[in-house]
């Protein structure tokens, strides 16, 4: 990790999101990524990520095959399955190991779960190698603005193709439910979402000197009842 993400604040936050997905919501995520029925808030959360997760798949060749894809905040590994299931080869990472290991026990099901290999630890890792596209899907909806621009900045220079993040926009909407805190049911709640501007992230991406060259290009916002993220793709200029 560089030193200018080391004085940020990634590290506090990254401890956050770890504990929550880790201890407080691991059985609630579990039931939330698989095929079992929810209802309510639940169920708008569950769509929207589907939609999201198809919208990312979707920017990426339909052939994956001989393609390297980190899976940056793996969670339960949907994404990651999905990709290996068309030929990539994954790294699939994630903070919250009790979600790693639910990850890896659904992919081992599968004839091509050795094209996926499940970590626990930081995305920003450079062990885990150079990748053709990076994806982190709703996995920085929870920092500021400048540490995400800090944070595809570390991804950067180990990225050949593409990254494909998502954030929080910053809506009337989101806004309102975030400052009374009521985005999921009280005994659920994450770590607070940080909503973001598109048109700040973008003129931010285009300030960053670690993202000199690349450029903010093709975005999509869906929303889902008590869901809502916005996708954009970052790609070399």
């Amino acid at each position: 990790m560089s030193e200018s993400l080391s004085l940020s604040g990634y590290q506090a936050r990254r401890g956050e999101i770890e504990i929550y997905f880790d201890r407080t919501a691991a059985d609630a995520w579990a039931k939330l990524t698989s095929d079992a029925k929810v209802s309510g808030i639940r169920a708008t959360v569950r769509a929207g990520r589907d939609a999201m997760r198809k919208t990312l798949l979707f920017w990426m060749p339909a052939d994956l095959k001989g393609v390297r894809i980190l899976d940056a905040g793996c969670g339960a590994g949907q994404l990651a399955i999905e990709a290996a299931r068309r030929g990539a080869d994954v790294v699939a990472v994630d903070v919250a190991g009790t979600l790693v290991n639910l990850a890896r026990e659904r992919a081992a099901q599968e004839t091509f779960a050795g094209r996926i290999d499940f970590r626990t630890g930081d995305m920003l890792s450079a062990e885990h190698g150079v990748f053709d596209y990076v994806v982190a899907m709703d996995s920085l909806i929870h920092y500021d603005a400048a540490d995400i621009v800090r944070v595809l900045g570390g991804l950067a220079p180990r990225t050949r193709s593409a990254i494909l993040f998502t954030f929080a926009p910053k809506t009337a909407a989101l806004s309102a439910m975030h400052a009374a805190g009521k985005l999921f049911p009280k005994s659920d709640r994450a770590p607070s979402i940080r909503p973001a501007a598109e048109a700040h992230l973008r003129r931010s991406v285009g300030e960053a000197p670690a993202l000199n060259g690349w450029m903010a290009a093709r975005t999509k916002k869906i929303s889902s009842g008590f869901y809502t993220s916005q996708a954009m793709e970052l790609r070399p200029q």
